[in-house]
C-alpha cells in the first residue's frame, strides 16, 4: 500500500473560490496531496497557493510546469515562492509539456526537449539553494541570478517522464517522476527505467478515473481523452513503446487524416479499459490499488465529466 493518495484540482464544474469546502474535506477523507496541472485552464501555482491556506496538511504538487513557458529564473522564483508558503509541501513537476502547448499555443521552439530538462533541473538546484548562477548550458545561459529569498525548504522536484531517457534522468538528477495515461501492468515497464537511473525515487502517476457503472458514459468520455492525448507525438511513442501500435493503428489513421469521428469509433474498448478506471467507486479504488501494487507511490486521481460532482467523487473515491 502507498503512503500517499492524491487528486487533481482544480475540479470541473465549480469556480475556483467554489473549490474551498472540497479541498478543506481532502485530509480528513484520507488524501494526502493535491496536484495541479497547467495547460489551458488554470495556471499550475495560483491553485495550489490558495490550497496551501486551506488546507495546511496536504502537500501540493504540480503535474506539470513546462520548461519551455517560463524563463528560468522566473520559473525558480514561482516555485521558490510557492515552497517558501508551504515548507516542505510542495512538488515541483517539470517536463517537456508538448508541441502543441509549447509551440503553437506559446509560440516557443520546442528543441532539444531532453537538454531542455536537464539544464533546468541543473539550474534549480542551486537556484532554490541560494547560489549565485553563472553559467551556460546546453540550452540556456544565466549570468548572475540569484535568488532574492531561498525557501526554507527546496522543493521537491519531479520529472515528467514517458520512455527510458527521460525516466533514467529523472533517476539521476530529480526526486523522482511523474506519469500518466498508462495501465498497471505498465508500471513495472517505466518503474525499471527510472530505478536503472537511481534507487528509492518517488514515481507518480495521474490516473484518470470514470466513478460511474455506465460503461457506455464512460468509455465515450475516455475517448475524447484518449484521442486528444495519445495522437501528440510523445504519447504515442510513449504507447508503440508499451506495445500498443496495433491497438492505436485505426485512430492514428483517421486522426492523420482529419476525420475527428472516425478516430473516436477506432478506438478499441479494450484501448480504453487499459488507460481508464471506470465502475462502481469501490472497483475504483480496487484499481487505482493495482497501481500501487506494480510501483507507482503516489497515485493521483484525475475524475473524467460523467456526470458526478467534485465533493462527491473526492468522498467516494477517497482511500479505504
Amino acid at each position: 500500500m502507498s503512503n500517499r493518495y492524491g487528486i487533481t484540482f482544480p475540479f470541473d464544474g465549480l469556480s475556483l473560490l467554489e473549490q474551498r469546502p472540497v479541498v478543506e474535506s481532502l485530509a480528513d477523507l484520507g488524501y494526502t496531496d493535491l496536484w495541479s496541472a497547467e495547460s489551458n485552464g488554470y495556471d499550475g501555482f495560483t491553485p495550489l497557493t490558495l490550497a496551501s491556506v486551506w488546507a495546511p496538511t496536504l502537500r501540493l504538487g504540480v503535474a506539470i510546469i513546462p520548461v519551455y513557458t517560463r524563463g528560468p529564473a522566473t520559473l525558480a522564483m514561482c516555485a521558490g515562492s510557492l515552497a517558501a508558503a508551504a515548507p516542505g509541501r510542495f512538488v515541483l513537476g517539470i517536463g517537456t509539456s508538448s508541441n502543441v502547448i509549447v509551440e503553437k499555443w506559446n509560440s516557443t521552439p520546442f528543441d532539444d526537449p531532453y537538454k531542455k530538462v536537464r539544464d533546468t533541473l541543473r539550474f534549480l538546484k542551486p537556484a532554490f539553494a541560494g547560489e549565485k548562477v553563472t553559467e551556460t548550458y546546453d540550452t540556456f545561459a544565466i549570468d548572475g541570478f540569484r535568488m532574492g529569498f531561498t525557501p526554507p525548504e527546496p522543493p521537491t522536484v519531479l520529472v515528467a517522464a514517458l520512455r527510458a531517457g527521460m525516466l533514467r534522468l529523472a533517476g539521476r538528477e530529480a526526486d523522482g517522476a511523474i506519469t500518466n495515461w498508462l495501465a498497471p501492468t505498465d508500471v513495472p515497464a517505466v518503474a525499471a527505467e527510472l530505478a536503472a537511473g537511481g534507487d528509492g525515487k518517488e514515481l507518480a502517476a495521474r490516473i484518470f478515473v470514470a466513478p460511474t457503472e455506465d460503461k457506455d458514459m464512460a468509455r465515450a468520455v475516455g475517448r475524447f481523452a484518449l484521442a486528444a492525448y495519445l495522437t501528440v507525438p510523445v504519447y504515442r511513442a510513449f504507447h508503440e513503446w508499451l506495445g500498443r501500435t496495433e491497438l492505436m493503428a485505426g485512430m492514428q489513421e483517421a486522426w492523420a487524416a482529419g476525420d475527428r469521428k472516425g478516430a473516436l469509433a477506432a478506438i478499441p474498448d479494450e484501448l480504453v479499459d487499459d488507460l481508464v478506471v471506470h465502475g462502481h467507486p469501490a472497483a475504483c479504488r480496487e484499481r487505482i490499488q493495482e497501481y500501487v501494487a506494480h510501483g507507482i507511490t503516489t497515485p493521483v486521481l484525475a475524475v473524467l465529466p460523467v456526470g458526478v460532482d467534485a465533493a462527491t467523487a473526492a468522498k467516494e473515491l477517497a482511500p479505504q
